[in-house]
């Protein structure tokens, strides 16, 4: 049961994923959680560092696809502008979305790697759907009123697990 709350790999932020070694490592698409994960809460548009990543994913090899529970104009235009398609009102966790996610990037999931911050929707939400997933930092410590008691829950859950 607790390997659902377990994530594949760790990482700071999304900048320090190489998408050549993932390309290297057979994966050819990432699903990417947008919030706190690509754009940082209350921010409007990517630090240039992580919209950078997008185009040196793309570059390498790896199809880049957004995945959000945000339905807002706001995340199709992000994606938009980034050149990479846009699942809005994903419903994270529910494996749905991340099968919406492959079949828009025309892949299988042993062929992808999901991308995001929390761990009951990015995290649980992958591993349903039978992907790999990296658990990033969120950009942004402040969360908004609806995600403080997940995070609360993601430290008992993950405390004592060693980030490799």
């Amino acid at each position: 049961m607790l390997a659902f709350f377990r994530p594949s790999h760790w990482a700071t932020r999304i900048t320090q994923i190489d998408p050549h070694a993932l390309r290297a490592r057979g994966i050819r698409g990432a699903i990417v959680d947008l919030d706190n994960t690509l754009v940082g809460f209350r921010t409007l548009v990517p630090l240039e560092e992580d919209a950078a990543w997008v185009l040196q994913a793309k570059e390498a090899g790896v199809r880049v696809a957004v995945l959000t529970n945000n339905g807002t104009p706001w995340a199709s235009k992000i994606a938009q502008d980034l050149g990479v398609p846009c699942i809005p009102r994903a419903r994270k966790p529910l494996p749905y979305g991340f099968r919406r996610a492959l079949a828009v990037l025309e892949l299988r999931a042993d062929e992808a790697v999901v991308i995001g911050d929390q761990l009951f929707t990015d995290v649980l939400g992958a591993k349903l759907a039978g992907l790999e997933v990296i658990l990033v930092d969120p950009l942004v410590r402040f969360d908004p009123w609806n995600t403080r008691p997940l995070r609360w829950l993601e430290r008992i859950v993950l405390r004592g697990v060693p980030r490799a």
